[in-house]
């Protein structure tokens, strides 16, 4: 009985532990200090939208909902933040928190219709959703600026430092919240709440014969990923100090999608790794040719697909296999 209760314990400690590539990879990313100090504002970028990828992660990766709506909670952050910053306070710690506590609110109230739903009617329905704010906040234009967006406010520090223009402080302070969010979605999916959203994903019908209520657990994933994305969200802001309606538009939600098929969804560092790969050759390809850049995303994307099905840390993982 011992034993058998045992298995369980060790094979969650095994998966908690730290492997050396993992804080080797945490290491590296403060590389940009020194190494490229005149792309940080970049960095800052890839950092917040490698945040968004993984709160994608947690429900398509894990829980297996489809979703073409997820930019709804990183737009529902970015507003809070924009408008308490220009009516209330500029502290941004403080509109990081109420920010997610606003994403999470409208994502449970949304996660009670997304879970009665799967597959095509699920994808439909996140998007519909999606596009109603996007135009419920078009049309509140006296309160979220409309097209021209929310602008009039400045955020000038995070706990003493300025943000700047040469993005030292946007890093840091993205790359931290990056960070701490990370370790908590790395303890939620390397827990059993973890394993049971991977086993809603592989047959949701089953699931409640062993104790593990589905539609329960999706909602609360659901709400976490809408409470991850809305910081995302807040920290553009933050760090930018405009919001404008793309955060709520279908382009970012897409664009969010396509990073984590390049990265490998349902890995935890799928989204992270596939937000470095998008942002970095969006800046490249946009630079070097602006009218047709999206072409050379486009074949990126299906090469990707096409050789490596399962993003390119499904690719690594599958070639490490056959070498061992």
């Amino acid at each position: 009985m011992n034993a058998a209760s045992s298995r369980p314990r060790l094979h969650f400690q095994q998966k908690v532990r730290w492997h050396p590539l993992e804080i080797v990879f945490w290491l590296c990313t403060l590389l940009p200090f020194v190494a490229t100090p005149s792309y940080l504002s970049l960095a800052s970028q890839i950092a917040i939208t490698a945040l968004f990828a993984l709160s994608l992660d947690l429900i398509l990766g894990y829980a297996g909902i489809v979703s073409l709506g997820h930019a709804a909670f990183f737009g529902v952050g970015a507003y809070t933040a924009g408008l308490l910053a220009k009516h209330y306070f500029t502290e941004p710690l403080s509109g990081l928190v109420l920010a997610a506590l606003a994403a999470g609110v409208v994502g449970y109230a949304m996660s009670h219709i997304i879970v009665r739903f799967r597959h095509l009617a699920l994808i439909m329905l996140t998007m519909g959703l999606g596009l109603l704010l996007h135009e419920a906040a078009n049309s509140a234009s006296m309160l979220t600026g409309g097209a021209d967006g929310l602008q009039g406010f400045k955020v000038p520090a995070v706990l003493g430092f300025k943000f700047d223009m040469f993005g030292r402080a946007a890093y840091a302070y993205s790359l931290a919240v990056l960070f701490v969010c990370f370790l908590v979605s790395r303890r939620i999916i390397h827990s059993p709440f973890g394993l049971a959203l991977r086993g809603i994903r592989e047959n949701a019908t089953r699931m409640p014969a062993i104790g593990a209520p589905s539609r329960a657990h999706l909602r609360k994933a659901y709400t976490i990923a809408a409470v991850l994305a809305g910081i995302a969200g807040a920290m553009l802001t933050h760090t930018t100090s405009t919001v404008s309606l793309e955060t709520l538009s279908f382009g970012r939600s897409a664009d969010v999608l396509v990073i984590l098929i390049l990265g490998g969804a349902g890995r935890l560092y799928g989204g992270i790794i596939g937000a470095i790969i998008y942002m970095v050759a969006r800046d490249q390809f946009s630079g070097a040719n602006p009218q047709y850049w999206y072409f050379w995303i486009g074949l990126l994307l299906v090469a990707v697909v096409m050789f490596l099905p399962n993003g390119i840390l499904g690719g690594f993982s599958k070639f490490f296999q056959r070498r061992s």
